[in-house]
């Protein structure tokens, strides 16, 4: 009888563990998933439409080239795939020859362009056996109506050279000096042999100077012109002393002729770097004829540059 009680109290005392042990909570472990750094689900907005340049269509083919003509000289292209093939035309800076690096590749792909002029170009490109436009022209985008391949709020490309000066605005001033045609300067110039060669003005913006010249031939032969130097020489050379010479490279040019026909003129505007001439130095600008001698030099002190009129109070339109 003892015995079976005793068996009995053990089953009840176990009874009483389980139900007190079953009220206590038992705390759950929490894993922690590491990030799989997906965009769509960090802390990232997603590109809108309003952000995006939309690309032009582009067909290329194994056996013709497709040539694409920029209305600036092209700085930069990237190939979205290796069934492409592209490179600059011999001799130009502005026409890109496009073609398919294999027969019918089945994957579209792109292509992207990048100008002088700070201009931004894209195209989604696919293969076709006979395209339909194998030489396309690009529209400068200043003079395309609404700039349709920009976005209402789209960022300039600037270029190393050119510093804190956006591409686009250079342009633009280099167009409305031309346009504008107003003689600043009336002291600095040459006449030789028929040729006459004039400094007409000197602007300063942002770092930059810009230099606006005419060559007038009242001559029956037309004048070719084989290159242009500007360079900063010592005004005074002892004998027998080497010859100090600072060449001035032309970082743009707008309306840069090389020919200039008998009875007739022509003007052309120059960027430089900012530079200043020592007391003991000046600029000269040297105009060479090709396969001639009536060449031509006119002489800049350091007192006409920092007369450079500022571009702000000229209407660049």
């Amino acid at each position: 009888m003892i015995p079976a009680l005793a068996f009995l109290g053990c089953i009840a005392s176990a009874s009483a563990q389980e139900t007190m042990a079953s009220a206590v909570p038992v705390p759950q472990q929490t894993q922690s998933l590491p990030s799989t750094g997906d965009y769509f689900g960090g802390l990232t907005r997603p590109l809108t439409f309003d952000r995006m340049i939309p690309p032009y269509a582009l067909e290329v083919t194994f056996s013709k080239t497709t040539h694409v003509i920029f209305p600036s000289a092209i700085r930069y292209v990237d190939l979205g795939s290796a069934d492409l093939l592209a490179a600059k035309a011999d001799g130009t800076e502005n026409v890109l020859r496009v073609k398919a690096a294999l027969r019918d590749f089945s994957r579209e792909s792109n292509l992207s362009v990048i100008t002088e002029d700070g201009a931004y170009y894209t195209f989604n490109v696919k293969y076709a056996d006979e395209p339909v436009k194998l030489s396309v022209e690009m529209t400068d985008f200043l003079h395309d109506g609404e700039a349709v391949n920009r976005p209402n709020n789209a960022l300039e490309i600037y270029m190393e050279e050119l510093g804190s000066e956006s591409p686009l605005l250079v342009r633009l001033i280099m167009r409305s000096i031309y346009k504008n045609d107003r003689r600043e300067v009336k002291h600095i110039g040459c006449k030789r042999f028929g040729i006459q060669y004039l400094l007409k003005g000197i602007y300063s913006h942002n770092g930059l100077l810009y230099f606006h010249m005419q060559l007038k031939n009242s001559s029956n032969v037309p004048f070719d012109i084989d290159h242009l130097t500007f360079k900063i020489v010592d005004k005074k050379v002892a004998k027998r002393t080497a010859i100090q010479e600072q060449v001035v490279w032309p970082l743009r040019a707008h309306n840069n002729v090389q020919v200039v026909p008998g009875k007739t003129s022509e003007r052309m505007v120059f960027t430089l770097p900012k530079f200043t001439i020592p007391d003991d130095k000046h600029l000269v600008v040297e105009l060479y004829e090709k396969e001639g001698g009536r060449h031509q030099s006119l002489t800049v002190e350091n007192a006409d540059l920092v007369r450079a009129e500022d571009i702000n109070e000229l209407k660049v339109r």
